[in-house]
């Protein structure tokens, strides 16, 4: 490999903070290691909404769909996370990409803190932090990723 040439990472993935009104969409740089937030789609229609998704995911060369899961704050999966898993099977579907999900509690909470923490209104924000918290989604995911792969590779040196 040349120094000029960029590590792949093993899964190009975009991460997704879907709501009802909008959806936050974040992906990540060559190496894996950094997300960041893309854009936020209006939610309009299913098939307005998927065609808006696809072009990324084309644009992006995007294998796997990362998509924040609401839990409840004692751990269940309550209505708003069920809505979540059904839309995104019929987007996954859609895409004919697979899907993970990620625990996405408080992201939304920490994407507004940073908001705040840059003085800028929330309230006048909502697309950013939409796309705020699915970076962090995303991010979440790629950590855990690096993480289990430097365990497999620290057990496959042991044995």
């Amino acid at each position: 490999m040349t120094t000029q040439e960029q590590p792949k990472p093993l899964i190009l993935a975009l991460g997704l903070d879907l709501g009802s009104k909008r959806i936050g969409v974040a992906g990540c740089d060559r190496t894996g290691l950094i997300a960041t937030g893309i854009t936020t789609v209006e939610r309009t229609s299913f098939d307005r909404d998927v065609e808006q998704i696809r072009c990324i995911v084309n644009e992006r060369q995007v294998e796997i769909l990362v998509i924040g899961l609401p839990y409840s704050m004692d751990g269940s999966l309550g209505f708003q996370a069920r809505q979540v898993q059904k839309f995104a099977k019929r987007l996954a579907k859609a895409l004919q990409l697979p899907i993970e999900y990620v625990d996405e509690r408080l992201t939304s909470f920490q994407a507004e803190q940073m908001l705040i923490a840059e003085n800028r209104s929330p309230s006048r924000h909502k697309g950013l932090i939409d796309r705020k918290a699915a970076s962090l989604i995303l991010q979440q995911w790629l950590d855990t990723k690096r993480a289990n792969s430097r365990k497999s590779l620290a057990a496959a040196i042991e044995y």
